[in-house]
């Protein structure tokens, strides 16, 4: 089965070149679909150049800055592999594992697989609070959606590409998150797994870009397509 690795890309000119080596080394019949959300640090002359050197590398280039939800919106359309997983360009989260999380699709076991943070993986120690707001919005989620997830906000999402470019999604940030959880969760006999996986959060310092501000966005969607508009 041919994996689609959509990765958003913005202000990353630090860490894509280490990320996009990680995930062309997987032992998997792939591309890298890359979408850049309008970056100004010179990531898109790295991406062009990238993608001279392998042509499992394609590149998308936003207008201007749209947000994370609005690059995967490219991505998701542009994909032309049987399985999709989201991968960040910060080396927050391992390539490696790709194998133990596309498994229950390959197998026909699952049509989507979150991979958590939260179940017992080895991670990072940073932000207590960080974690704290995490939990409070996959619950929030499992309260409106019935599911008994433990990482809604996790960005390891895989899809059976029919699923994902079956859904019809409109936030442009952050809210992509829930929004998708919302979606999914209404679609009758989807079949949705969790699977256990490693976090090497980043400081704000580091580059970190999600916020306060982002988590209230997360909860206003929550109720936004958990409720009213299912």
């Amino acid at each position: 089965m041919k994996l689609s690795v959509v990765m958003p890309c913005y202000n990353e000119a630090k860490t894509v070149d280490k990320i996009v080596g990680i995930v062309l080394a997987q032992p998997f019949d792939l591309e890298l679909v890359i979408v850049d959300d309008g970056s100004t640090d010179g990531t898109p002359e790295k991406l062009n150049e990238l993608a001279k050197t392998d042509p499992r590398i394609r590149v998308f280039l936003q207008p201007q800055n749209m947000g994370k939800g609005a690059a995967l919106r490219r991505g998701f359309k542009e994909a032309l592999g049987d399985i999709v997983i989201v991968q960040d360009a910060d080396l927050e989260y391992d390539p490696t594992e790709y194998g133990k999380l596309i498994k229950p699709i390959a197998e026909d076991r699952a049509d989507v697989v979150f991979g958590s943070r939260f179940l017992a993986g080895p991670h990072r120690v940073l932000y207590f609070w960080h974690s704290i707001g995490n939990k409070m919005l996959t619950l929030a989620s499992n309260v409106v959606t019935d599911l008994n997830l433990t990482d809604m906000e996790t960005c390891y999402k895989v899809f059976r590409r029919d699923v994902i470019q079956g859904l019809t999604l409109e936030e442009d940030r952050f809210g992509f998150e829930p929004e998708v959880t919302a979606k999914l969760s209404r679609i009758k006999g989807l079949r949705i797994y969790e699977e256990s996986i490693s976090y090497a959060g980043r400081t704000y310092e580091e580059g970190k870009k999600i916020g306060w501000r982002d988590g209230f966005r997360a909860g206003y969607v929550i109720v936004k397509y958990g409720i009213f508009k299912r």
